[in-house]
């Protein structure tokens, strides 16, 4: 166990501030990539080192399981074993379970993981049609219901206000919210929000149990407090009594999830609440480089002096200073249209890659979900490995799951098998369920499936990598088996596509935000002022996942020839102004790339909108104007590359950039350096021996 001096050092001194206050209410104000984290599990492991607090009574709550057991495990490196560190509902679901047979009595109900099924049953027992993506829009308006204690009686009363989901009205969604409970109360089954209504009716009513939980927690730390939620908040009282040993961590400016109940009013009312209460700030932003933490910064303060009379409550946000040594400036992009963009993303992150970065290093980022599919196709065609974040959970994935009993199995008869050896065991596996050496090229289920396959096999390999021959099959599924009893996922490989709603407390080296247009950011049904700023604040969300570059682009029409009737998103007229501050240097405004042209064939002059078509600049249907002997030369230099290299062939060049290569025939450097798929680094390495290969 580290000593109490060993735990504080490294801390800034706001951080060692927030570590050294034990007792007694505080409020942490804490601003993306300032080192929350690092503060909140250091105070705990400080109170525990010094003895103030016994690890027992702590209990630690955030809103992601992959939150909570990243805050467990740096306890755990801290030496602050026995601390509690889970989400509301699972620290909900433990006590709910231990007190139910005393409480109620009879048997537990069973949880209802997913709502949609029991939705759709209740809209087809009344008669309702409706399709998957507005029972997703039903059961987000039920959980707002019950995350703000509503029942079907008083939604109806409260909710007039609410935008009901498409082709639905306050009476239909009234009636099919009681269809859903009666449903749950006839099968006996409850849902999280029941978890947390149920034990908040218990604490209230059992004074007992009530003071059974206060003695086994006295101390509680929040964080994310800016997304609880009138139920949570409740429950949080609840659990404290007429104690004030509670740390809260938040930022308002980072309050994105409102359509869930979520509210910053308990953060910002918190000194009314405690009077008494200690307020800290952590403004050191150690994730991202200056140039973007002045963009996060100029977004914020954008905001116009308009808006503030119809929004009395308006936090001053926390203005970040970047203690990262200065990056690459930010780079914007318009396109005609969203293929043109899904390639110009593709282009980019190819260029990554070749330079030497990880995939798993870089992300896109959209508004929307239906936004990833031309993304998800594009990189697929580019041969970039990508997985889809805030899809379905990892561990309740089929593969995973058979993955997981193929490799309980095979563990039985695997005596001696050890360290590198397990790998290899590993991979023989699940080669069964659709693992390969090399990533599928196509986009969807089969790619997804490969992802979470080899996701299995990469956490494999860094156990091996840490713990050495003490690795075995039993240690490999006992690591899965921990990870999915806290749906801990393990880190994918390749480039990640996710909503910028799933990206929240993510961070990535390189970020693509795609889509930037009015419409989709802000949302087009952001039509008041505090939806727009909501929308705002997103946008800071994306902008301040990135660490070191940091991209943006936008579409003017959907399709090629299509109108380009999109304009960019207004948050972009902030960002990309140059502001010039006392005692400083004006800085550059952001290079915008030139805005990309239709492309045609240049043989029957048709519109190309696929990815290797553009490359080429001709139409699969018009026959190839190469040498056959010159492209078969390209093709076998590739393979002598690939295989001295140890990489795929595509790595190299795909074999659409050796086409145009081999079409256009260039006779200099600059020539071929002006071609589609021929980027500075690949332009670097290989540019001279090409040439030598055209020559000849």
């Amino acid at each position: 166990m580290q000593t109490p001096d060993e735990i504080l050092a490294g801390l800034d001194a706001e951080q060692r501030q927030a570590a050294t206050t034990l007792s007694g209410p505080v409020r942490i104000l804490a601003g993306a990539g300032t080192g929350k984290t690092r503060a909140i599990t250091h105070r705990i492991a400080y109170g525990v080192a010094t003895g103030v607090y016994n690890p027992y009574n702590v209990l630690a709550v955030t809103f992601t399981a992959r939150a909570a057991a990243e805050m467990r495990a740096r306890l755990r490196d801290l030496g602050a074993h026995g601390v509690q560190a889970k989400t509301f509902h699972a620290a909900a679901l433990a006590q709910l379970q231990y007190f139910w047979q005393h409480a109620v009595g009879g048997d537990t109900p069973r949880l209802v993981e997913y709502k949609t099924h029991l939705i759709m049953e209740a809209a087809q027992r009344l008669r309702m049609s409706t399709d998957k993506a507005t029972i997703r829009d039903l059961a987000g308006e039920i959980e707002w219901a019950k995350f703000n204690m509503l029942t079907p009686q008083t939604y109806q009363q409260q909710a007039s206000h609410r935008t009901m989901p498409s082709g639905w009205d306050l009476v239909a969604v009234t009636r099919l919210f009681q269809g859903y409970e009666d449903l749950k109360s006839d099968r006996s089954l409850i849902d999280f929000e029941d978890v947390l209504l149920i034990l908040v009716g218990i604490l209230e009513s059992e004074p007992r149990i009530a003071a059974t939980v206060r003695n086994q927690y006295r101390v509680f730390l929040v964080d994310e407090f800016q997304d609880v939620s009138p139920l949570q908040y409740r429950l949080l009282k609840a659990w404290l009594g007429d104690r004030d040993d509670l740390c809260v961590v938040g930022d308002t400016s980072q309050t994105i999830y409102s359509f869930t109940g979520a509210t910053s009013d308990y953060l910002l009312d918190f000194g009314q609440q405690f009077p008494h209460a200690t307020q800290i700030k952590l403004i050191r932003d150690y994730r991202s480089t200056p140039q973007i933490v002045d963009l996060a910064n100029r977004l914020l303060q954008e905001r116009t002096k308009s808006d503030r009379p119809s929004m009395p409550r308006w936090p001053e946000p926390l203005e970040l200073i970047s203690q990262r040594e200065a990056g690459p400036e930010p780079v914007f992009a318009e396109c005609s249209h969203e293929q043109v963009e899904a390639e110009w993303v593709a282009g980019q992150i190819k260029e990554l890659l070749a330079a030497g970065h990880k995939g798993s290093d870089i992300a896109i980022l959209f508004r929307t979900n239906a936004q990833s599919a031309v993304f998800e196709q594009q990189l697929s065609d580019a041969g970039i490995s990508y997985q889809v974040r805030g899809a379905e959970r990892f561990f309740n994935r089929r593969e995973v799951r058979d993955g997981i009993l193929q490799l309980r199995a095979a563990a039985k008869s695997a005596d001696g098998v050890a360290g590198a050896e397990v790998i290899n065991r590993i991979k023989d596996v699940l080669a069964s369920l659709g693992y390969t050496a090399q990533a599928p090229q196509q986009s969807g289920a089969v790619r997804e499936r490969w992802e979470s396959l080899n996701a299995i096999v990469n956490l494999a390999q860094d156990l091996v990598a840490a713990r050495g021959d003490q690795v075995t099959l039993d240690v490999v599924v006992a690591e899965l088996d921990e990870r999915a009893s806290h749906q801990h996922a393990p880190v994918m490989d390749g480039v990640s596509l996710a909503s910028i709603h799933s990206a929240k407390g993510l961070e990535w080296d390189s970020v693509f935000l795609v889509g930037v247009t009015e419409g989709l950011l802000p949302i087009s049904f952001a039509t008041e002022d505090k939806n727009v700023d909501e929308e705002r604040r997103l946008f800071y969300v994306g902008i301040t996942r990135a660490k070191t570059r940091l991209y943006f682009s936008w579409a003017l029409s959907r399709s090629a020839g299509g109108r380009a009737s999109r304009r960019p998103s207004r948050f972009l007229q902030a960002i990309r102004t140059t502001t010039t501050k006392a005692g400083t240097e004006s800085e550059p405004r952001a290079k915008r790339p030139s805005r990309a042209k239709v492309a045609k064939c240049r043989t029957c002059g048709v519109v190309l909108t696929a990815g290797g078509e553009r490359k080429i600049g001709r139409c699969d249907d018009c026959p190839p104007t190469y040498d056959p002997a010159t492209f078969e030369k390209l093709v076998s230099w590739r393979k002598d590359i690939s295989t001295a290299d140890k990489v795929p062939a595509f790595v190299v060049f795909t074999d659409a950039t050796l086409v145009a290569i081999a079409e256009n025939l260039p006779t200099d450097l600059k020539q071929l350096r002006q071609l589609p798929g021929v980027g500075p680094k690949k332009f670097e390495r290989y540019g001279t021996e090409v040439l030598a290969i055209l020559s000849s």
